[in-house]
């Protein structure tokens, strides 16, 4: 019998042609695993047929987050960020300061940004990006346990003064000159489809730099019948970064979780609490409906880890896609399936062709 504690035991071998790299068209065609603990049967079926499983009675929760074009690159200004400095340095044609790439990571304060950099930066470097926009490095981030990670502030010059950025104006500019976020697992630059197809069609609040994957299935007839068939609501998780970082303690309950925002308005929560049966649509969806009946709370950071010794609660059947091995996708997976159950109909899809990961097929645990 696997340990359900130990990092190995969520381990498994993936052909690297089961690796998804673009979505299917039309998004129905996509296959769909079916699995039904209550007679532990499996069918194998497209996203077309997904509705025909529900119970008529079930409450189906989206996560309508919007993915954020977070990523962004720019050159190290090797001189201090100064007008001056800056205009010396086009003035000369100096094109040759490192390139630095930056992903968004979250707001921590007003003009003060949580971003995870590559190239080597300490606290006073500036970085020059598109439309003459600047940042600052301000500190490390000790706190994260990612490699990379720093604070940073955002500002322009006006009228030969420094001026920073407001929020309105930070978000803005990522919109005109970010780049969508693809996962670390595509080695392939982002595409103008890929605003499109990373991001749901029911997604209304920016902030993720990753998308809630099992929702890309869905296409606006879809999304719209199910909003016509069924009770349905929509909460908010911005899923960050973290969602790709594999765990690597031994033992799992040691891993600390990373924290993603979530909300949850008040019409949803009162039809989560009358609910007589929850269907989540994808793991954060799942891990926002664990986090308020939990600990009551409808908004703030959800760092709830599910695992096999930590089962959900509330949420009765979650719509997923298949997850890279040893993260906390997988282990939430685990926790409603059991481990060697998981890990046995992740087989079952490899031995079928379905496709993996973010732009993958799904399974749907009933």
């Amino acid at each position: 019998m696997l340990d359900t504690l130990a990092l190995t035991s969520y381990d498994y071998i993936l052909p690297q042609e089961n690796i998804a790299l673009k979505p299917l068209y039309p998004k129905e065609s996509a296959k769909l695993l079916v699995f039904n603990r209550q007679n532990s049967s499996i069918t194998h079926a497209t996203f077309k047929d997904f509705a025909t499983f529900l119970p008529k009675d079930t409450l189906v929760v989206f996560n309508n987050t919007k993915v954020l074009p977070a990523r962004i690159y720019g050159r190290k200004i090797p001189q201090n960020c100064t007008l001056d400095s800056i205009q010396n340095l086009e003035q000369s044609n100096a094109q040759s300061g490192a390139k630095i790439e930056a992903l968004f990571h979250k707001e921590l304060a007003q003009n003060r940004y949580l971003m995870q950099f590559k190239g080597r930066l300490k606290c006073g470097h500036c970085i020059a990006f598109d439309a003459n926009i600047f940042a600052r490095i301000l500190d490390n981030a000790p706190e994260t346990s990612g490699v990379g990670f720093k604070e940073a502030e955002f500002f322009t010059f006006k009228d030969k003064q420094e001026s920073p950025l407001s929020r309105e104006e930070f978000f803005t500019f990522l919109e005109n000159f970010g780049h969508i976020p693809l996962p670390p697992y595509i080695k392939r630059t982002d595409t103008k489809a890929d605003r499109d197809d990373y991001q749901s069609v029911f997604a209304k609040h920016l902030g993720a730099i990753a998308a809630p994957t099992a929702s890309l299935h869905f296409s606006q007839e879809s999304y719209k019948a199910l909003m016509r068939d069924f009770n349905t609501t929509e909460i908010t998780l911005h899923v960050g970064a973290g969602t790709f970082v594999g765990v690597s303690t031994e033992n799992i309950l040691e891993h600390t979780m990373h924290k993603e925002y979530f909300n949850i308005p008040q019409d949803s929560a009162q039809k989560l609490t009358n609910a007589t049966h929850i269907t989540a649509i994808g793991t954060t969806a799942a891990r926002s409906i664990e986090e308020f009946v939990r600990s009551g709370r409808v908004n703030g950071e959800c760092d709830l880890f599910l695992h096999p010794n930590n089962p959900p609660k509330a949420t009765n059947a979650l719509l997923t896609n298949f997850h890279l091995p040893k993260t906390t996708l997988l282990m939430l997976v685990a926790s409603f399936l059991g481990l060697e159950k998981t890990l046995s109909l992740y087989q079952e899809a490899i031995a079928h062709n379905y496709r993996f990961y973010s732009y993958g097929d799904g399974m749907l645990i009933l």
